[in-house]
């Protein structure tokens, strides 16, 4: 039986469910065309019902084989309580090892799949505006390659926040890692001078951080620095997700509670693995989303659980590589994710942060 699909408005009224997190706006319902007939009106149930945590849009990669890009966010969102709906920038058959290639041994020697331009996100969201479901608490972007696309992400970011103006968008920039840069150069002062004065939560690692700032970090004032630049700039909220200083790993977070004021800072070590894994800085970023807005005035809780569950799932990854025959040194490692839910929805916090005066 064909089915066509109508919308009706005024379901529940003019009544709004009042969430920590927001008003949701009456939500339109959608029903086919024999449920017209027998009455029956199946709603949008995640704008009927929303979940108490938020609902997410997360515009980032996609590979059919792994855990990279949404493929590595959405499913730890949804385990923390999140309504996720993805948008795959591009749809790869695994990943590309651009950064694997420069840096280490990369498992897959091509890739096949399809890029999405920014036409095509932009006609996804009008697809959205259309049926009446673009009110997100929460938008999520990480890989993007190209300015054309960047530049339709902002456009979204606009479009979102004229249905929500309370919408919190957590950025992953994207860019490079250990010196290398493996997008256009011109997507820097992209990011630099139109997506950091939006965005809510910035999450970049130490290279990104200093192509952001222009600031070279070589020791923990200056990382805490280039927070401080990049809070100037616009986020509330900056993970620098991963520092190397004197053969040292950390993570420095800063938390500007109100504009203009000095921004509470603190720094998680974390012990190195000697690894390579693909799909860690996306679920880094996931996570901090999902802690922080359940801990939305204590950044360092939500980065003690972030990173508690990362490492348990990277020696949870190193340690079934080695029992698969497996030199963990040898090659990129694809995480175990599925393997690892309970250490993402209820983390056992191993790594403490230490609070800077």
């Amino acid at each position: 039986m064909s089915l066509q699909f109508q919308p009706v408005h005024g379901f529940f009224g003019n009544s709004q469910r009042n969430l920590r997190f927001g008003n949701f706006p009456e939500p339109h319902i959608f029903r086919s065309r024999s449920s017209i007939i027998s009455g029956m009106a199946p709603p949008i149930l995640s704008l009927a019902l929303p979940s108490e945590t938020g609902r997410v849009l997360s515009i980032q990669s996609h590979t059919v084989q792994g855990y990279v890009g949404n493929k590595s966010a959405v499913f730890p969102l949804q385990l923390l309580g999140y309504d996720v709906d993805p948008i795959n920038s591009v749809q790869f058959s695994n990943h590309t090892g651009k950064l694997i290639l420069l840096l280490h041994s990369n498992r897959y020697p091509t890739f096949k799949g399809q890029v999405l331009n920014g036409e095509e996100l932009w006609e996804l969201i009008e697809g959205l505006e259309m049926n009446d479901l673009l009110y997100y608490t929460h938008l999520l972007t990480g890989y993007i390659g190209s300015v054309s696309f960047l530049n339709t992400v902002l456009d979204v970011v606009k479009k979102l926040r004229s249905v929500n103006p309370n919408l919190t968008y957590v950025c992953d920039p994207v860019m490079g890692d250990e010196g290398k840069l493996y997008v256009p150069l011109d997507l820097v002062s992209v990011y630099r001078e139109k997506v950091v004065p939006v965005a809510s939560m910035l999450t970049p690692n130490q290279f990104e951080a200093e192509l952001l700032t222009g600031y070279r970090i070589d020791s923990e004032s200056k990382g805490r620095e280039a927070c401080n630049i990049l809070h100037a700039a616009g986020p509330l909220k900056v993970v620098i997700t991963s520092i190397n200083i004197d053969g040292n790993l950390l993570l420095i977070g800063s938390h500007e509670k109100e504009k203009g004021k000095a921004a509470e800072q603190f720094k998680i070590m974390i012990p190195k693995i000697p690894a390579y894994f693909t799909g860690t800085g996306d679920l880094t970023t996931a996570l901090l989303l999902g802690w922080s807005n359940k801990y939305p005035d204590n950044l360092n809780k939500a980065a003690e659980l972030a990173v508690s569950s990362l490492q348990a799932l990277l020696q949870r990854t190193v340690s079934d590589y080695k029992r698969a025959g497996h030199d963990p040194k040898s090659s990129s490692l694809e995480i175990r994710l599925i393997q690892s839910q309970d250490d993402i929805r209820s983390p056992q916090v191993n790594f403490k942060a230490e609070r800077y005066n």
